[in-house]
């Protein structure tokens, strides 16, 4: 029977350190099976229908078509899982059993998975099969994601155009999250939130987004504590009328997320 190696995967799915780990493992006749996990943030009140399991799903696309013209027999799947998790169901479930596990991710200092131990609790779930840890950045390519923090300015024409030149400039997708804390408040931060994401994604930009907890700070860690984030666009009201700009937000996600900050300052459409 054919060596039967399960891959975990959702960003680096495509990524060509990916594939050729695969084929080396494979050594000639293996079966692969492919989980892309596409788990949501575990902060937020609602998380909108978004394209993230697409964009799984196209990465996925390619691994496949990828490995078959490789001769290797592969199948995969996008499930709305952890990664943990959808390792544990998916040795539970899958037929012939898995004789490896391949568990592919960005480098440390980009990978949610990796600040959260993911490889060793899977590692830890596995029974003694064999887990291969691969480190799949692509330094020349694949998208950027870009974490964006706004509540009241998230509809406004200087988010909005920011957001689309950031877009024009290269590959990005955009997460937008809305802190929110009054319950009050919470249909008016959902509606500004619903416009912004069909604005931008007629128009072919890669956005999703939730409302979040209520203190931006606390939203913009955990978003990327939970996601792979490379820059950080922050949009508030002009220094007077920003709370958050009275909270030195800016300078405080530059100094603690390492990552490049850009601050937007919105104008009079903001709070549509």
């Amino acid at each position: 029977m054919a060596h039967h190696i399960l891959v975990i995967a959702n960003e680096t799915a495509a990524s060509s350190a990916l594939l050729e780990a695969i084929r080396t493992e494979a050594a000639g006749e293996a079966r692969v099976t492919v989980v892309a996990p596409v788990n949501e943030p575990n902060q937020g009140y609602v998380v909108y229908e978004d394209t993230r399991r697409a964009s799984a799903g196209r990465r996925l696309d390619q691994t496949l078509q990828a490995l078959r013209e490789a001769g290797l027999s592969a199948q995969g799947f996008v499930v709305e899982t952890g990664p943990v998790q959808a390792a544990a169901d998916a040795l539970a479930q899958l037929e012939p059993k898995v004789d490896e596990i391949v568990v592919s991710t960005h480098a440390p200092q980009r990978s949610g998975w990796l600040r959260r131990d993911v490889v060793g609790d899977i590692e830890r779930r596995a029974n003694g099969i064999p887990v291969k840890h691969v480190v799949a950045d692509e330094p020349d390519g694949g998208d950027a994601n870009v974490l964006v923090i706004a509540n009241q300015t998230v509809v406004s024409d200087e988010l909005l155009e920011k957001i689309r030149a950031r877009a024009a400039e290269g590959p990005a997708s955009f997460l937008i999250v809305s802190p929110q804390g009054d319950a009050a408040e919470h249909a008016d931060a959902d509606r500004r939130l619903k416009l912004a994401l069909g604005e931008l994604r007629g128009e072919g930009i890669e956005a999703h987004g939730q409302v979040v907890h209520p203190d931006p700070y606390t939203a913009a860690m955990h978003a990327v504590n939970d996601e792979r984030v490379d820059e950080i666009i922050v949009s508030t009201f002009p220094g007077e009328k920003s709370g958050w700009l009275r909270r030195d937000l800016v300078q405080r996600l530059r100094k603690d997320t390492g990552l490049p900050v850009e601050h937007v300052v919105a104008g009079a459409k903001a709070q549509a």
